[in-house]
């Protein structure tokens, strides 16, 4: 069922949509006619290398939009994607956030403590490990193919790469001064990594959690309050989780915290994660250069709203050279219309405060989300990866349920790794992706999470294998 903008906390509305849809129609008849223009301005490193590749591949933004980009670390925002479309009455809370934010990144006590807990607590550095069953697997009849490397998130404490970013935002919640943390959930791998940072650090912690998602997802759910979090259940999907969580944080702003585990959200939330998260992508680069000299060619992650993938992706940006795909969950196909491929089927929208792309219908309702990854189901991405998309520096498929679950049970199979489901979407692109490549091509997939909490949803659908 249709979601109503109107439940949208953040209380978007249809003239929004047509604002947008307009501006985006100005910005592509000004691209086709070559009138655009890359300004002269001082923009950051990474953003100067997006700039220069743009150029080279003769595709034109208009000054508004690299001026946007100049100060899209301060701003949030992302050509015309990001932004704070929130009520008043967070404005000051979010610049406070932000204030933080900016000052524990600079702040060398902060960074300090953060190390030694990603390093003891969290198990950080994760291994780059050469899958050299699946490797073998993808050659062709003449022994010629990529070699595979899987960037192993699964092993990091909770069994999700979401512990880099919930471990960093408890800590922010203990400097500011709140007690109470609220949080959102979908196939559960952030709240077990929220409640369980906040057992370390003596937060209260409650987990809003889609009754979809929650009945999929049990054992997480048993863990979660194991660790002494709250667990509410909300009608619905993560995206239903999302909007009650934000409600009960815009009610008790005195108080609580919201730790966001996706790149979505007004800013500075994306940034804020996505910062957190991009120490997979710089051990990537230094592990990359320990293991044959140099970077990756190809860097694959699975999308929902978009955390993992731009934990890897950010840090290769800037590189021309490296291939930067992201996969989605196309469900029962495309054409079906129950899918969570935002980026290939979805429109320009506002969501949960920000500006990105957004499945929805004609009238700009929120349309549902599906995937056998229920970590997948967001109807929403984030807008860095929405610019990504637009400039064309990074490239999005598709694959299907059943692509996914015959993913996970090879990887199972051949290298002993039990996936994630939402991870099984990355590994499943492989199969179209490797027959492509030339010989010996560095491939890095980012395995961002162990799948045996999806054991009993993948025995659902291969009921024979159990016999």
């Amino acid at each position: 069922m249709a979601l109503s903008i109107k439940s949208d906390p953040f209380h978007t509305n249809k003239l929004l949509f047509a604002r947008t849809e307009r501006s985006i129609s100005s910005m592509k008849r000004a691209e086709s006619n070559n009138l655009a223009v890359i300004s002269p301005v001082k923009i950051g490193l990474k953003a100067l290398h997006v700039a220069r590749a743009l150029v080279k591949k003769n595709i034109f933004l208009d000054v508004r939009k690299i001026d946007e980009v100049e100060r899209r670390e301060r701003s949030g925002k992302f050509g015309i994607y990001g932004g704070t479309f929130v009520p008043e009455t967070l404005m000051s809370c979010l610049a406070k956030l932000e204030a933080d934010f900016n000052f524990v990144l600079h702040d060398a006590e902060f960074q300090a403590e953060l190390a030694i807990a990603l390093r003891d607590y969290v198990g950080r550095e994760t291994p780059l490990y050469f899958a050299e069953r699946l490797t073998n697997y993808y050659k062709n009849e003449n022994g010629e193919g990529p070699d595979i490397y899987l960037k192993r998130e699964d092993l990091n404490h909770g069994g999700a790469h979401k512990m880099n970013n919930a471990i960093a935002q408890a800590m922010i919640t203990k400097h500011m001064g709140w007690q109470r943390v609220v949080a959102a959930t979908g196939a559960g791998q952030h709240g077990i990594a929220t409640a369980a940072a906040c057992a370390k650090l003596s937060l209260d912690c409650t987990a809003f959690m889609g009754s979809e998602d929650k009945e999929k997802q049990a054992s997480n759910v048993f863990l979660i309050k194991l660790l002494g979090a709250q667990v509410t259940e909300v009608e619905g999907s993560f995206k239903d989780a999302s909007s009650e969580a934000i409600r009960q944080w815009v009610n008790d702003l005195e108080v609580s915290y919201y730790l966001t585990g996706t790149v979505v959200g007004p800013h500075p939330c994306p940034s804020m994660v996505r910062e957190f998260q991009s120490i997979i992508g710089r051990e990537t680069r230094r592990q990359a250069m320990e293991r044959w000299g140099g970077r990756p060619d190809v860097v694959v992650a699975c999308i929902g709203s978009g955390s993992n993938a731009l934990g890897i992706f950010h840090e290769f940006v800037g590189d021309e050279g490296v291939r930067l795909v992201g996969v989605e969950a196309a469900g029962f196909g495309l054409d079906s219309g129950r899918h969570a491929a935002t980026l290939a089927a979805g429109h320009v929208g506002v969501y949960h405060g920000a500006m990105s792309y957004l499945l929805q219908d004609q009238e700009g309702q929120v349309l549902g989300a599906h995937s056998v990854g229920v970590g997948l189901q967001y109807p929403g991405v984030g807008p860095e990866l929405s610019f990504l998309k637009d400039t064309g520096r990074a490239e999005f498929r598709t694959v299907t349920d059943e692509e996914a679950l015959n993913a996970y049970q090879l990887l199972s199979r051949l290298e002993g790794i039990i996936p994630a489901m939402e991870a099984a979407h990355a590994l499943a692109y492989l199969q179209k992706l490797c027959p492509t490549l030339p010989d010996s091509t560095k491939v890095v997939v980012n395995c961002s999470g162990r799948g045996d909490k999806d054991a009993p949803l993948f025995f659902q659908h291969r009921p024979t294998l159990i016999a």
